[in-house]
């Protein structure tokens, strides 16, 4: 399998060649364009998994793509929901945890389960649920925005609506931008995440909850 990662940073879309028999897993409406020897096989992969998916802002179901055997090789486009850029994790040593929205696909040997981040990511913004991946091969992780890949030696701070995916050697916290709540609200930063550790993170230039308000501001009014 080959993934060729294209039109980055703004309009990023993964170009994925498939040998006879193999496959990749992608989220509901992640796919693009497929050659007509790659067929499609829809699950949740069990009730739980479903559900747990749903409950971390994923669809239920997720799309498998196989190349047929005995033909050519096959190729299938995938994009992300949002326009920005997409990286590719190699997971086996280094496992990850994503934001649900990131994950776009994966390839068979990656289980993405979805995990119950607890109070802190409620807090933080992004809701309960978080990706875990596990597993042997690579998941194809998007953005909204470009994606700024940072290397942790010790500590560091990201805003919570950018964050994107980081190694699971590293810990955080969710905190206050600044020193005190009305400081923090005042600074239009409030809550931001505390990594500590050795690893990397990955975050986003844009953020989707930010830019979803600042749209809706500048809608006209509804009549009626």
């Amino acid at each position: 399998m080959q993934i060729d990662l294209q039109h980055r940073p703004s309009q990023a879309m993964a170009h994925v060649v498939l040998m006879p028999g193999e496959s990749v897993t992608a989220e509901s409406g992640a796919m693009v364009g497929m050659t007509p020897n790659v067929q499609v096989q829809t699950g949740s992969g069990g009730l739980l998994k479903g559900l747990k998916r749903m409950f971390g802002g994923e669809s239920f179901f997720r799309n498998t793509f196989i190349c047929s055997q005995g033909s050519e090789v096959g190729e299938v486009y995938l994009a992300a929901t949002l326009p920005g850029d997409l990286t590719v994790l190699d997971v086996g040593a280094s496992k990850y945890y994503l934001q649900s929205h990131a994950y776009v696909a994966s390839t068979p040997g990656v289980d993405v389960d979805t995990r119950l981040g607890g109070f802190k990511t409620f807090l933080s913004g992004e809701g309960l649920f978080v990706l875990k991946t596990t597993g042997q091969g690579q998941v194809i992780a998007g953005a909204f925005g470009a994606i700024e890949e940072v290397r942790v030696r010790g500590e560091y701070i990201i805003d919570t609506g950018h964050l994107v995916a980081w190694e699971d050697s590293l810990q955080f916290r969710i905190t206050k931008a600044a020193d005190g709540w009305i400081a923090s609200w005042l600074s239009g930063e409030g809550l931001v995440c505390h990594f500590t550790g050795n690893g990397t993170l990955w975050m986003q230039t844009r953020n989707p909850s930010e830019y979803g308000e600042e749209i809706g501001r500048r809608l006209p009014p509804r009549e009626g």
